[in-house]
């Protein structure tokens, strides 16, 4: 695959933030907006839940299966998360990235920490922060899908995960998700065009010194 003239590899963009700060909304509207981005699907232990699909939402397997491809290397980045383990798993991520395909995470902060140990040349991570606590808790509140006590205990945890923001490439503020997006956006542009992974900009150059030579001549 091909960004205009110049092959060029993969990335990986990851997206972190605390519960609420609003990364599955960013990650959705990148999604739609731009057709050489997709998003990583995870493996799980996790049981499947009603609507979800196989392959779709999550690679679901048995803890066994999952304990038995940690130790043969197979995931980038896992974790036990509430008694499952989560997990990516590392051939069809770096396929595409060899292919030029951009490869979207949302994964916490100790997944990014894996990530960049195992790639980091292919990494850049994004952390998105919220513009108050107060805002967060009204963003989770506005959910409905948690009583107040579960509200609590991720305001709670997101104190933790905002202590590793300085571990990221990036920080976004997202006050407007429309403007957050639109940075994000910016992000990826400017880093598909890092001279490091323009594979193809060697070649490129050199045939366009022997054209311009031959003009000469």
């Amino acid at each position: 695959m091909q960004d205009g003239l110049i092959q060029r590899r993969g990335l990986m963009l990851v997206l972190s933030s605390p519960s609420g700060a609003g990364k599955t909304t960013i990650s959705r509207h990148l999604l739609e907006a731009d057709g050489n981005l997709s998003m990583s699907v995870s493996a799980t232990t996790r049981p499947m839940r009603a609507g979800e699909r196989e392959g779709v939402d999550y690679h679901f397997m048995d803890p066994e299966s999952f304990e038995r491809q940690i130790g043969e290397g197979a995931f980038l980045e896992h974790a036990r998360v509430f008694g499952n383990l989560y997990g990516t798993p590392r051939a069809p991520v770096e396929r595409m990235l060899g292919d030029g395909a951009d490869v979207l995470f949302d994964i916490d902060w100790q997944g990014t920490q894996q990530l960049r140990e195992s790639a980091r040349e292919d990494l850049v991570s994004v952390f998105i922060l919220p513009p108050s606590t107060h805002a967060l808790a009204e963003r989770l509140r506005a959910r409905g899908r948690d009583p107040e006590s579960v509200v609590q205990q991720r305001m709670a945890k997101a104190s933790e995960e905002m202590s590793h923001w300085a571990e990221y490439d990036y920080i976004v503020v997202n006050e407007s998700v429309a403007e957050s997006v639109r940075r994000v956006s910016a992000i990826l542009q400017a880093e598909r065009l890092r001279r490091e992974r323009q594979t193809g900009l060697g070649e490129f150059v050199r045939t366009l010194a022997a054209e311009a030579a031959g003009t000469e001549r």
